[in-house]
């Protein structure tokens, strides 16, 4: 099973940035595609960023210009740069890791960013 740990949440007022970080142990195919979705109350978890392994990302139209992901695959780390945050990029953020199959899904246990003056 896939670990992933999570770390850089936080508050920050709007126009700020915050830099998230998720760790994941496994192999390079049980980890192809790793992202990020946030969700809010009484909200469905919505996606923020992914990046397979070869470095394809998807990014929605939300928070494309504004968000980058990246990751390093000789430390399995990826990470999110959020910036010009907006009160409404408020949420509990998760990280994810997806199969090269897609086939099978992790979690990381979620870290809250919270935008707010």
């Amino acid at each position: 099973q896939v670990q992933l740990v999570e770390s850089g949440g936080g508050l920050v007022q709007p126009g700020g940035s915050l830099r998230l970080s998720c760790a994941a142990s496994g192999s390079r195919f049980n980890i192809w595609t790793l992202g990020w979705y946030r969700q809010t109350p009484g909200k469905q978890r919505e996606l923020v960023a992914t990046i397979t392994s070869d470095d394809k990302t998807n990014l929605p139209d939300s928070v494309k210009g504004r968000f980058t992901i990246s990751r390093d695959n000789a430390k399995n780390t990826v990470y999110l740069q959020m910036n010009n945050l907006k009160p409404e990029d408020t949420a509990v953020y998760y990280c994810n890791a997806r199969n090269y199959w897609g086939t099978s899904d992790d979690w990381g246990q979620g870290t809250q960013v919270t935008v707010s003056s």
